[in-house]
């Protein structure tokens, strides 16, 4: 099968996030197909970007998977720079749609967070006789709607609208990673039966290779609290409003004098107003690390006694979540403090650590206490049930084949490439996994 995958903010392991788009890239390719993802020169998740060089169009090979990048102006916040950044990948994505359908395509996947590459990529599939698929990451514009505070009139709302009622009319298969969508995406004019679910995943191998180990300041500080005799709460990943780490040092200043340390690894937008707050509150026991490399995860993670992922209480969640670091922290096997109130809960159903409402320091306070009361043998238990649980439905080497079977019409193979779909588990809107 040929698969054209677009997605404006893909990565790679060489040049940092979003990771999903090669990941799944790459497990098709291992499988025998060809993949070519489309992304833009500049993202604000990335760590490197891609070396154009003048160029308005760069074609690179990758383990196998055929990228190309489409040069757009860099941005440093959301606004204006932002929305040039995405009018700019649009429209260097209609100036190639040619070039693209003369590939001939099996699949044609419009991945972007927001959904306004549906319009060129329906153009690319019915040209080259594809299937079109709308993956969705966030639901915008509900996302900048209910969490960036934008009226539900302003002229780009109105355009990914447009943009998102036109996927949900027009795509053959919607793939989501929010496991309670599809009552949305239906409201806008999506079939059903058409969507499918296939949540953030891992890659197993990455956690079973020999450890990179962790640059030596970092070494010398967790060595330095294990000899304190401190338990260690983690957080590894980014430092904004989102990721209500405010909440994290509250239940730390409650827990002033107790032998525990609080380790926040990462960067963001948020990071010096927490580290201004830590300084002036006098807070010790908590400390800050700059972004580690993505080989370094594993050895990170796996110092953690505890790890903690929060969320603002947010009715956009409604519709569920799938974090990227959840996975992360399943596969270390740690036990995890969970605050959320969302439609779905993997640290619940992994049955892997605690689950508390979110933006409660008293309540993260007391969940941090009980699970540094548990012996070392009942916390690696915990830890044990995630990692067995995100090998279990997390693998991208599953994930990715559960992808392809969701894209072909049930029953009805693909005239070019007679590839089947065939019923898997999990794979309707209404599944938590």
């Amino acid at each position: 099968m040929n698969i054209l995958l677009i997605n404006h903010y893909a990565g790679s392991t060489h040049h940092g996030m979003e990771y999903r788009p090669y990941y799944l890239a790459r497990e098709w390719v291992r499988a025998g197909h060809r993949v070519r993802i489309v992304a833009a020169s500049a993202s604000h998740l990335r760590a490197r970007a891609p070396q154009m060089d003048g160029r308005a169009v760069l074609d690179q090979q990758i383990d196998g998977i055929d990228y190309r990048w489409l040069a757009v102006p860099a941005y440093d916040s959301n606004g204006a720079r932002r929305a040039a950044n995405i009018g700019a990948f649009i429209a260097r994505l209609y100036q190639q749609s040619k070039r693209l359908a003369a590939e001939r395509p099996d699949l044609v996947i419009a991945s972007s967070t927001y959904p306004a590459d549906i319009w060129p990529a329906r153009g690319i599939a019915l040209a080259a006789g594809a299937r079109l698929v709308f993956e969705v990451h966030d639901l915008w514009p509900l996302s900048p709607i209910e969490l960036g505070g934008m009226s539900p009139r302003h002229p780009f709302i109105r355009v990914m609208q447009a943009a998102e009622d036109y996927a949900c009319r027009h795509a053959d298969t919607v793939i989501s990673i929010l496991p309670h969508a599809g009552g949305h995406m239906a409201a806008h004019g999506m079939a059903p039966h058409k969507l499918h679910v296939v949540p953030n995943g891992v890659v197993p191998a990455e956690w079973e290779a020999a450890l990179t180990p962790l640059p030596g300041p970092v070494a010398t500080l967790l060595a330095r609290l294990r000899a304190q005799g401190r338990t260690l709460i983690g957080y590894a990943g980014s430092h904004g409003a989102a990721n209500a780490l405010d909440t994290l040092l509250d239940a730390a200043s409650l827990l002033r004098g107790q032998p525990l340390a609080f380790v926040l690894a990462g960067a963001g937008p948020h990071k010096q107003e927490l580290q201004r707050r830590v300084d002036v509150d006098g807070l010790h026991h908590v400390h800050f690390l700059t972004p580690l490399p993505k080989p370094c995860m594993p050895a990170l993670l796996g110092s953690f006694d505890i790890a903690y992922l929060g969320w603002r209480r947010q009715p956009l969640y409604r519709y569920g979540i799938s974090p990227n670091k959840l996975g992360d922290y399943l596969m270390a096997a740690r036990p995890v403090i969970h605050a959320v109130d969302a439609a779905n809960d993997t640290v619940a159903d992994a049955g892997c650590g605690l689950s508390i409402a979110p933006e409660d320091p008293d309540a993260l306070a007391a969940a941090i206490t009980h699970m540094a009361s548990l012996p070392p043998s009942q916390r690696q238990e915990l830890g044990q049930r995630g990692a067995t649980y995100a090998r279990s439905y997390l693998d991208y080497r599953l994930l990715a084949q559960r992808y392809l079977d969701a894209c072909c019409r049930a029953g009805q193979p693909n005239a070019r490439t007679g590839v089947q779909q065939h019923a898997i588990p999990g794979t309707t809107g209404h599944s938590r996994r």
